[in-house]
């Protein structure tokens, strides 16, 4: 198995536990428990986002021969190719997103980003698909 072949396994696995999750929240009736699934579902959204970019940016270079060295930049080479088709409005606020949750987190904006998070995982899953090709 390549290294991006293992890559793709555990974006594939992390996306599908974001799904869980997400589901989770939605099927909870408790206040409680809906709180601590919507914190659990961010957290994979997170570990889904670091594997994303990481998993293109060896996607990029390997197919490509485009070397970037950050998210952005790699959203932004991945739309220029065709590889994703929402750069602007989705991966790169995606990206702002995740670095405010990463670095201030607060529960107003954790409620914004969580209604983001099924739009989000679209965007994880047609990255998913393209790159597996």
């Amino acid at each position: 198995m390549t290294k991006i072949e293992s890559k793709i396994i555990s974006l594939k696995k992390a996306i599908d536990r974001l799904e869980e999750v997400i589901r989770g929240y939605h099927n909870e009736k408790d206040e409680k428990m809906k709180i601590i699934f919507r914190d659990s579902a961010i957290q994979r959204f997170e570990i889904c986002f670091d594997l994303s970019w990481k998993t293109l940016k060896g996607y990029l270079l390997e197919s490509k021969g485009i070397v970037c060295v950050s998210p952005k930049t790699c959203f932004r080479e991945a739309f220029l190719n065709g590889i994703i088709s929402n750069g602007e409005n989705g991966w790169i606020q995606m990206t702002d997103d995740r670095n405010l949750m990463s670095h201030i987190y607060n529960e107003s904006e954790a409620e914004k980003i969580f209604i983001k998070l099924f739009d989000y995982l679209v965007l994880f899953k047609e990255l998913l698909e393209k790159i597996k090709k």
